[in-house]
């Protein structure tokens, strides 16, 4: 019989104990990429995540009979989403575990139990307390194509320790890809160079020095485009310049792209370079050594690839070919700029979103893998549903 022991996370050792786990769980698989730790520290710090203005986590670690730690969990509530679905909903993130079923059981219910007592009933899982483009999802295929920072890896057999436990889709997670030199496809071409010869319209490349000024475009588009979605909140200013200020120290300036009708803002396309070459030398540890190797390897490493992060059109120019000229705008530009990049990869896109995954396959990019979040009713009694399909 298995002697499981629960602890709440709570000081240095615990603490420790939490980043270290990772370390051995994928020890011998060489297409892991750990985090680094002090980025995902920052997330359950009080002073560096703003999500704790309007929401709490708290986060566990698993020992054995033997006092070894044999998994981790963390559990949160983002109160400005928790009530806005059909079931007040938190989320559970930061999971990992050996492979056994009753281990990984005990980690769901004590999030489970934490979430209960908060008013939740229901749970997402793996999800980040904070913005979803980081620490967010199951890889559930192709675990051999490289992760992009800040991706959710995990093993093969997660899948079933959540699935076991009662877990279901509630959405796909597409991760697209293509060949920077890949040809357009015909009628897409057409219609981004009519955007791109229009001396009504203009694309320009971000200037860090103008972070906040680019920050508030952000913000105008953003609010502009996601009105009609499920659970949308306004974004502050507040808001989109902190979340520029967090990637300033990834901001490539050609990679980071805005539309703008006569003077106003009307899409964007934000791009990184894939830092994960860079944090797999690094070890997942961004202390003061790790971030003068992390300035040298940026310097002098050589990054092929680019993750796409978001993309944004204000409603009234959606369907007129602005995501293909900023792509061939991209394109071009880095075709004749010695090809330093090689690969775009999307970061993903929710099957809830069928209109913005048909823009990408239009524009050329086809589906390389798949993740997914999943959803655990408390109540066996309540019909399971799926996330909307959105619809405008």
């Amino acid at each position: 019989m298995n002697t499981f022991k629960i602890k709440k996370v709570n000081n240095s050792v615990s603490i420790k104990a939490f980043h270290q786990l990772p370390f051995e769980i994928y020890k011998n698989d060489e297409n892991w990429v750990p985090h680094p730790k002090q980025d995902v520290e920052s997330v359950f710090d009080m002073k560096k995540n703003k999500y704790f203005k309007h929401g709490k986590c708290e986060r566990w670690i698993l020992m054995n009979e033997e006092n070894k730690i044999i998994g981790r969990i963390a559990a949160f509530i983002n109160e400005k989403k928790a009530y806005t679905f059909n079931q007040s909903t938190g989320g559970i993130g930061f999971f990992e575990c050996i492979n056994n079923q009753a281990a990984a059981n005990l980690l769901f219910d004590t999030g489970k139990k934490w979430l209960e007592k908060e008013g939740m009933e229901a749970m997402d899982g793996p999800v980040n307390f904070g913005e979803n483009n980081k620490y967010w999802g199951l890889l559930l295929e192709n675990f051999e194509f490289p992760t992009y920072y800040g991706q959710n890896y995990n093993p093969s057999y997660y899948l079933s320790l959540f699935e076991n436990y009662g877990f279901q889709v509630y959405y796909y997670q597409l991760i697209n890809y293509r060949k920077i030199k890949d040809p357009f496809p015909e009628k897409y071409r057409l219609k981004a160079e009519t955007i791109l010869n229009d001396p009504q319209f203009h694309i320009e490349t971000i200037k860090v020095v103008q972070l906040k000024k680019y920050a508030e475009d952000f913000r105008t588009i953003y609010n502009s485009a996601w009105v009609t979605h499920d659970n949308f909140k306004s974004m502050s200013s507040d808001l989109a310049f902190s979340l520029f200020n967090k990637m300033k120290r990834v901001i490539d300036e050609p990679l980071i792209c805005f539309a703008y009708h006569k003077t106003k803002p009307v899409a964007f396309c934000i791009l990184i370079p894939d830092l994960n070459p860079i944090f797999k030398r690094l070890n997942g540890n961004l202390n003061l050594f790790g971030k003068l190797q992390f300035l040298w390897y940026k310097k002098f490493l050589k990054l092929t690839r680019i993750n796409g992060v978001a993309i944004g059109v204000t409603p009234e120019f959606q369907k007129k070919g602005i995501e293909a000229a900023i792509f061939l705008d991209l394109a071009t530009r880095l075709q004749n700029n010695n090809d330093v990049y090689k690969d775009i990869v999307v970061t993903w896109v929710g099957d809830f979103n069928p209109k913005m995954q048909y823009i990408f396959e239009d524009i050329g990019f086809g589906v390389v893998s798949k993740m997914a979040t999943y959803r655990k009713l408390f109540d066996p009694d309540v019909v399971f549903e799926r996330s909307p399909i959105i619809m405008k």
